[in-house]
Order: structure tokens, then sequence, then C-alpha cells
């Protein structure tokens, strides 16, 4: 068969395009398809039609991703398009992902390309993601608290935007920050105006929640809820000892209520308790230490729902994100003596400093906490 001009483009591209070896030609169809003419190319071998561009993905270096309750992951790179998170996270042996829908200190961004949106809905049935453990993060600039109704409505429209971004990628939950006052009002009128733009994002979107609102205190987040006339779309605490878990889940279930918890951020803190600094270190390596993530992959009450990590990854997530989720894999049904919480921490320590050499951002020398609480 004579080439076209369309064929060899088409060949040139998908090898251009593709993330497989160039060793790896393209074979042109010597016999056209029904309804597509002589001009149609394809992969060999291929076991199903991609769209073009698409590459093909070598899943056999992939780690198996633990069969667990508690699913646990890492916020990924979108880098390259939305659909490349759910690669990022597989890779990882992630069993949920948060990532961002846009790049998240811009007002206005391009919107979704169809290629892209097909693409992440493809992929996660390839690889098994649901709606319910990926966990979209809102924009940073979004403030709905504030009292200045210009800035207000500026942070709507980016917030809105996120939402209906959700939707075109049929997920369900949804993370940002409420605000600030600002120095300008009162903490309650910021509650007020946060949760009156809920409710009107409940009625310009169809699917996707305005999710996990994180505040510093769990009070204010069921005080946003209270307010909030759709309540089926919403969902620095000392965790450290087994008893001061239990009474802060206790403290939020009263406050706000488990069922409007949807997901949640894992982080160790580089600062003790009470420093009122936000300071994340890897996990077992900062105050919190291992026996606090223990608690919480031992507590059915967190159960199916994104458990995201929030750490350090020195731009090196398969090195240092997939260690630390074996580790906290590793926690759900394990029983914590001295001697195994150094040994679960271990790995991730290794790690964390090799990653860190090699990015060149050496961490500083501090003592690995191995106390046991109960």
């Amino acid at each position: 068969m004579v080439k076209t001009r369309r064929s060899s483009n088409l060949a040139l591209r998908d090898v251009t395009e593709s993330s497989e070896p160039r060793r790896k030609r393209i074979k042109l169809d010597t016999e056209p398809h029904a309804g597509m003419g002589s001009q149609a190319s394809e992969i060999s071998p291929a076991k199903k039609k991609r769209p073009v561009g698409t590459p093909m993905i070598d899943k056999s270096t992939f780690p198996i991703r633990r069969e667990s309750p508690w699913k646990v992951g890492a916020h990924v790179s979108a880098s390259g398009g939305v659909e490349n998170t759910i690669i990022n996270a597989a890779e990882i042996g992630a069993n949920a992902f948060a990532l961002f829908l846009k790049s998240q200190r811009k007002w206005t961004s391009p919107p979704l390309t169809s290629e892209s949106i097909a693409a992440f809905k493809e992929r996660m049935v390839e690889f098994g993601y649901s709606s319910s453990v990926i966990l979209p993060h809102g924009s940073y600039l979004i403030n709905l608290g504030n009292v200045d109704p210009e800035k207000r409505e500026k942070s709507y429209k980016c917030f809105v935007d996120d939402l209906k971004r959700c939707e075109q990628l049929d997920l369900t939950l949804y993370n940002f920050h409420p605000g600030s006052t600002v120095g300008e009002t009162t903490i309650a009128n910021s509650i007020s105006l946060v949760a009156e733009c809920i409710n009107r994002a409940h009625k310009e979107t169809k699917t996707a929640g305005a999710g996990n609102v994180i505040g510093c205190d769990f009070a204010h987040l069921g005080a946003i809820i209270a307010q909030v006339e759709d309540k089926s779309r919403v969902g620095g605490y000392d965790i450290r000892k087994k008893e001061d878990w239990i009474a802060t889940i206790e403290k939020f279930d009263a406050d706000v209520g488990l069922s409007y918890l949807r997901g949640m951020h894992l982080n160790d803190s580089k600062t003790e308790h009470n420093s009122r600094k936000d300071r994340h270190e890897n996990i077992g390596l900062g105050h919190i230490g291992i026996t606090g993530f223990h608690h919480i992959l031992n507590d059915p009450r967190v159960q199916h729902i994104p458990l995201v990590l929030e750490t350090p990854s020195f731009e090196l997530p398969k090195e240092t994100w997939a260690r630390e989720i074996e580790a906290l894999n590793r926690l759900s049904g394990l029983t914590l003596e001295e001697d195994t919480t150094k040994e679960v921490a271990e790995p991730i320590r290794v790690a964390v400093k090799l990653a860190s050499q090699s990015s060149g951002k050496t961490k500083p020398k501090r003592k690995l906490q191995a106390t046991v609480s109960e």
C-alpha cells in the first residue's frame, strides 16, 4: 500500500508522543478498517484502541497495591494533564490520591480538554480507582470568607470552576481551605459568607460536592455545615497517644459529624504540638511519630476515605512516598512495640535521606521518634 501523507504523519506523531522506546515501530495496516478508509494506522501489537498519541504504559514495574479498607495515597502531580495523576498514583502503590485540577496559584486556567477528560475516565477504570478515593484540592487563592464583595466574588468564580471540573471528571469530592477573616470581620460573619457561597455553588453544580472544608477548629466547620442547606454534599489536635486520638475523633464527631469526614491529610510535624506552625515532616520522622499514625490506621471510623500524604517527596515520589505508603499500610492490624516502631520507620528514614541527598536538599539530623503510646 502506498503511504499517504496523512498516514505517515500519524505514524510520526505516535512515535514522537509515545513513552515507549524508539525501537518500538509503528505498523501501518495493509487492509482498510470498515468505515475508516485505507489511511488508518495503529500500534502493533495492541489489545484495544487508544486515542492517537496516548502512550502505552508498562505496568509491570508498578508496585502491587495492598488490599485494605484504609485508603492511603498521596497528592500526586498533574503535570502534562490530569489523566497523568492516575499513573503517578499507581506508580507509588497508592489506593487513593489527591490532585490539583488546574494551577493552584492562578485565578484562571485553560479548560480541561476532551482528550484529557476521556483519558482520565479510561484510566480510572483501567487502574481500579473510584471517585470515592480521589480528592481534588482547591486553589490556594480561594477565600470565601473575605468580607470584600469583589474579592469574594473572584474567589467564588475560581471555586465554582473547580467544582465544574470535578463534574467533568465524574469526581464527587472536593477539598478546599474555607478562608480567612483577613482581620476585617468576625469569624462568625466569615463563616456565614463561606456557607452562603457553598449554598450558591450547590445551585450551580450537579454532582461535585463542596467537600472537605478544613479549619483550625472543628467547631468552625460545624458552624459552616449548620448553615449549608444541602448537607448531603459537604463533608491542631494532639494525636500522639491513643487516648488523644480517640478524644480528637470524638470531638470531630460532636462538633462536625463523622458523616462529613470524607478525607484526611497525613503528615508528621517538624515542630512540637501547639507550636502554631504547619511544618510537614515525613511519616515517623517528626514529633508525631509512627504511633500517632498507628492509631489512625487501626480505627474503622476512617476506613474507605482518602488518607492522603502531604509530606516532602524531594521530587522523587517513587522513592519516598512509596515507602511511606508501604509503611502506613503495614500499620493496619500490627501490634506496636518499640523495636517494631523503629523497624517500620527505618525504610522511610533511609529513603528520605537518599532522596534529600539526590535533590541537594539535605535534611537536618534529628533523632528518630521511637516511643510507643498505647
